[in-house]
């Protein structure tokens, strides 16, 4: 076998509509490895989340970089998806991870980001500096 493990950087600015563009570059890189409908929708929904987070918490909707590494794993059948901010941190993961808990006074948000991520992906690590940023780490094995 080839090469089994693939890997790409994305940079973008934390802007909401990269959102969109952020979902379609996962599903498409994702597409060497073969994933069902059903899959790809889940990375898709995983990467929005991660990346509005590190938009709308991370950067408090100002401006920043948010950076997505993508790794498609052919012998393990596995993507990872990182999603890094260098923006306000977490200062309480474990509470931050908390179904419904959201740090948004606007009541625009549902706090169910983090929630979501770990019901679409495998396995989900957050590790996050309060004024340094945060970094969420996802894998998906495909056909399992």
């Amino acid at each position: 076998m080839e090469d089994a493990r693939e890997h790409i950087r994305l940079e973008m600015e934390s802007r909401s509509d990269n959102e969109e563009f952020a979902r379609v570059v996962a599903a498409v890189f994702m597409s060497r490895l073969d994933p069902t409908i059903e899959e790809t929708d889940d990375v898709k929904t995983a990467v929005s989340e991660a990346v509005t987070n590190a938009v709308i918490h991370g950067y408090k909707e100002g401006e920043g970089t948010v950076w997505m590494e993508l790794t498609a794993d052919r012998k393990d059948r596995c993507l990872t998806v990182r999603i890094t901010d260098q923006g306000v941190g977490i200062q309480d993961i474990e509470k931050a991870m908390e179904p419904m808990y959201t740090t948004d006074r606007s009541g625009e948000r549902s706090g169910m980001g983090f929630s979501f991520m770990e019901a679409f992906m495998d396995q989900v690590e957050v590790k996050s500096e309060p004024g340094r940023g945060t970094a969420v780490t996802m894998k998906k094995y495909i056909g399992r």
